[in-house]
């Protein structure tokens, strides 16, 4: 029997700095045989320590970025924490285009622009289950300076009181069960019914 055909579907992972975010994308990305993939964005911020250059982000200079945006590739941009941060369409559109689905890890202003253009995306917040944990982790960084770190911790309180504007919340308290949530919502959400070609669904099950 044929594979029932599915639309790409377009995720957003956001939260606030210290979060795990990134750690959960990335560790759902190396599951074997998973129909999802990270669409890589850009910034201006320096590389930090084991980061790889086209993995984690793509690495701009300002001047290359902002030419970038005045040529209109970036399907959301927002300036964070003092730098640019910004996902080419055209990496959104090599998911979509094959009916593949695309994870975004972006920032909440980054988020609602591209629910904005594009309603059938979902968004997901991933959030410690208290204020001061996140605050600890972005304190225990070796990476930051004490002007970066008050600004992040500032930012994320704006960030958090956002929640309410995104589909689902991720508590990031058990690691392993954070993980396992994002990736049922991923399953769950490609298999909502809105989502699926009636006619390909009545052929694909040789309806009489």
């Amino acid at each position: 029997m044929n594979a029932i055909k599915r639309s790409g579907v377009l995720f957003v992972v956001s939260g606030p700095s210290g979060s795990g975010k990134s750690t959960l994308c990335r560790d759902l990305m190396k599951k074997p045989d998973l129909p999802f993939g990270l669409a890589v964005s850009h910034t201006t911020r320096a590389i930090r320590p084991r980061e790889v250059d086209g993995i984690d982000y793509h690495f701009l200079s300002k001047e290359d970025f902002e030419r970038n945006l005045a040529r209109g590739l970036y399907l959301e941009y927002a300036l964070v924490h003092g730098n640019y941060y910004g996902t080419p369409q055209t990496a959104v559109d090599a998911f979509l285009s094959q009916s593949k689905h695309g994870i975004l890890e972006i920032d909440v202003q980054g988020g609602l622009q591209v629910k904005a253009k594009k309603p059938d995306t979902v968004l997901i917040f991933v959030c410690p289950p208290r204020f001061s944990i996140l605050e600890a982790r972005l304190k225990s960084r070796a990476t930051d300076s004490e002007e970066v770190i008050a600004r992040r911790i500032h930012n994320a309180i704006d960030e958090i009181k956002k929640i309410p504007s995104y589909d689902y919340l991720i508590i990031n308290d058990d690691y392993d069960l954070a993980l396992k949530e994002l990736e049922s919502i991923l399953y769950a959400e490609q298999n909502r019914i809105s989502r699926l070609n009636p006619e390909n669904l009545y052929d694909t099950m040789q309806l009489p």
